[in-house]
């Protein structure tokens, strides 16, 4: 009886053992965002010269740009088109991380703006980076890295990669930072990256554990506040050991995905079908088009006549039926769909008609 006891108390360890396996935890810093630390965008518009003879050559804005920067140095070109082959007007963008501070510096990517052939070889000349409120927070210069290729002659080109992209590692300086509500707030809000009751919730659960009772609390389904230290130093230990919390997140909705444009049809595993019997099949149409000589006899007044001939013939393929039984698995729909040779078309029209009769318990998204 005891050993009896013991198998079935080892069965039931093994179950849970395997049920809690089948969970995938999640660090904490992949399922949310902190609010007040994230990344901003910066643009500027600028100038690459020292080109080989491939910059823009039928760009007026480019010209006007030259002229005013020689203009700057007192040097005037009044009533002369410059045409220089060897400069190209670009746009430059960067993005400014959190917490980045003055002198610092931030890779930069430059693209062509006119119809410059290539940017290889180029460098930047000094460009301020503006953010979205117009204000300077970057300054760049430097030698453009291009990891394309090209080559022409004789009327024939090759081009590997694009030319006219190119990036500058650490080719910006930062002039200003960004202020942060992060270290000025009395608590940190968690923004969840994919909203869900079930995962707020035990997000909440994983961080009271940790850290004691009412440390979070969920104000709604895509936000989490949490009552941080007040110290920086503080804080930022308490956010290095917050973001490595593991957490059991809540199961995706049940979602089927179509993309009508390349054929292509995902499928999330909680996706099931009520019991449906399904038939499909195909019309082939094939169309022939020639033409009939009519040659008259020889000696007579006729004409020689060509006339179209036109073969349309029609054939139906033969439909398949096959059943889904209750409750049916995404592993029972897809061998159950590959079993009758579905295309990837056929697999939407099908999945579409499931949707409509109201048998498919899934979201469908066409895009």
């Amino acid at each position: 009886m005891d050993a009896l006891k013991r198998q079935i108390t080892f069965v039931l360890g093994l179950l849970l053992l395997l049920t809690a396996a089948s969970v995938k935890a999640e660090r904490l810093l992949d399922l949310v965002d902190i609010q007040g630390v994230r990344n901003n965008p910066l643009i500027g518009y600028g100038l690459i010269v020292g080109l080989n003879g491939t910059g823009d050559k039928s760009t007026e804005f480019t010209d006007q740009s030259l002229k005013n920067l020689l203009r700057e140095f007192g040097v005037t070109q009044a009533g002369t088109d410059l045409k220089s082959k060897n400069v190209a007007a670009v746009s430059v963008h960067a993005t400014l991380t959190p917490f980045v501070r003055p002198g610092q510096r931030i890779d930069i990517s430059v693209s062509s703006l006119g119809d410059a052939k290539s940017l290889s070889g180029g460098t930047l000349l000094m460009t301020g980076l503006k953010g979205i409120d117009g204000e300077i927070y970057a300054v760049a210069q430097g030698d453009l890295v291009v990891g394309g290729a090209g080559a022409s002659g004789g009327g024939a080109s090759v081009m590997i990669n694009t030319l006219t992209v190119g990036r500058i590692p650490n080719g910006a300086i930062v002039e200003r930072g960004v202020p942060s509500s992060f270290a000025s707030n009395r608590e940190i809000v968690l923004n969840l990256r994919d909203p869900g009751f079930s995962t707020a919730r035990r997000i909440v659960q994983a961080v009271n554990h940790k850290f004691g009772p009412d440390v979070a609390r969920a104000r709604d389904s895509a936000s989490i506040v949490i009552a941080a230290p007040p110290d920086s130093s503080e804080r930022v230990t308490f956010m290095a050991v917050l973001e490595n919390l593991n957490v059991d997140a809540a199961a995706p909705p049940a979602r089927v995905i179509v993309n009508s444009r390349t054929g292509t049809v995902v499928i999330g595993q909680n996706v099931t079908v009520l019991p449906a019997a399904v038939s499909h099949g195909s019309l082939i149409v094939t169309i022939n088009e020639g033409a009939d000589v009519s040659q008259p006899e020889a000696e007579s007044l006729g004409q020689t006549v060509v006339t179209p001939n036109t073969e349309v013939t029609i054939e139906q393929q033969r439909g398949a039926l096959f059943m889904l039984p209750e409750e049916a698995s995404l592993q029972d729909i897809i061998s159950a769909i590959n079993s009758v040779g579905a295309s990837p078309a056929d697999l939407m029209s099908i999945l579409q008609a499931l949707k409509q009769a109201g048998a498919l318990r899934a979201e469908l998204i066409v895009i």
